[in-house]
């Protein structure tokens, strides 16, 4: 069939409203699991320090003789330890008239922006914190620079050939493919030291390796009543170790070369300043703001945590 003469079409039309959606569909990722499951605690200079300590070594022949003099053991004095504060920021300027015209999906552009930053500048955090970076004091033309996971963790560690950890350098070696043994020997590791780790932290692929290894237990619920069938929650939430349970815990910034294990109770973000965001100056038809903060990473002992590195990514 045609179209009848002079008919009036859409085609036609000068005038239609456009149809543009309210909503902003945002897919980019968010989670950010090692800054979640962190200790929070207060910074209180630049330079941020800590104490750890352990205990003397086990004493098989602790006997002594009936009414013999008392005789002195040796005291160990604890050890001190640092890290410096890192400032990381995102910056926005919005112009006057941006921030006034009508806009779909959201009234005001600053704090839409601000919002997105806000997440931008946490992934940031996460990539940073869980990385190989080492500490770094700076100057006046120097950023400081927190030292962070992979290069706190010293005692408990596989690398690949010519790869290493040491104060606080990780050299990246000679990639293998994770294996169960592999991490089975750090987890004992982690445990001989004295550590409870509980938590399996890398990417994707080997997320997906962790899925094949025998010590698996998927976690399940219950989908109704008492009668109810359960469901599985996924295929490789939990390890059950001849050392304790662990939770896998896929991080999508961290470096899936690299496999943490770790204990985290003993990690924790000191913050000098916490998020803010702060008003910059005006020079001229535009509103500007900082989002600002600055931190630290606390390793409370990191002889309770392990790393699995130098592994296949692909």
């Amino acid at each position: 069939m045609t179209q009848p003469t002079e008919t009036f079409d859409s085609y036609d039309s000068i005038g239609t409203k456009e149809d543009l959606s309210d909503v902003i569909y945002n897919i980019t990722p968010t989670q950010t699991p090692f800054l979640s499951m962190s200790g929070r605690t207060k910074a209180e200079q630049t330079l941020h320090e800590w104490q750890t300590d352990s205990l003397a070594a086990v004493d098989g022949n602790n006997a002594v003789i009936d009414g013999d003099d008392a005789t002195h053991d040796a005291v160990a004095a604890t050890t001190r330890e640092s890290n410096r504060t890192q400032i990381s920021d995102k910056v926005i300027s919005i112009s006057g008239t941006q921030e006034v015209v009508n806009k779909a999906g959201r009234k005001s552009e600053m704090a839409y922006q601000i919002a997105k930053k806000s997440k931008e500048l946490k992934r940031d955090m996460e990539t940073i914190l869980t990385g190989k970076q080492n500490l770094l004091a700076g100057n006046s033309t120097t950023a400081r620079l927190t030292r962070c996971l992979e290069s706190w963790i010293t005692t408990n560690i596989s690398h690949g050939a010519t790869g290493s950890t040491s104060a606080g350098v990780v050299t990246d070696g000679t990639q293998r493919p994770l294996t169960e043994a592999l991490m089975k020997t750090e987890l004992q590791s982690c445990w001989t030291e004295g550590g409870d780790p509980a938590t399996l932290m890398t990417g994707a692929f080997n997320k997906g390796v962790i899925s094949g290894f025998a010590g698996l237990a998927p976690l399940r619920r219950e989908t109704g009543g008492s009668n109810a069938q359960a469901s599985i929650l996924g295929a490789a939430d939990v390890y059950i170790s001849d050392w304790g349970e662990l939770k896998v815990v896929p991080n999508r910034f961290s470096r899936d070369r690299t496999l943490l294990i770790l204990d985290m109770e003993m990690w924790a973000v000191a913050y000098l300043r916490p998020f803010r965001v702060q008003p910059l100056s005006k020079t001229g038809d535009s509103e500007r703001r900082q989002l600002i903060v600055e931190y630290s990473l606390e390793a409370r002992n990191e002889k309770a945590s392990g790393k699995v590195a130098d592994v296949d990514t692909a």
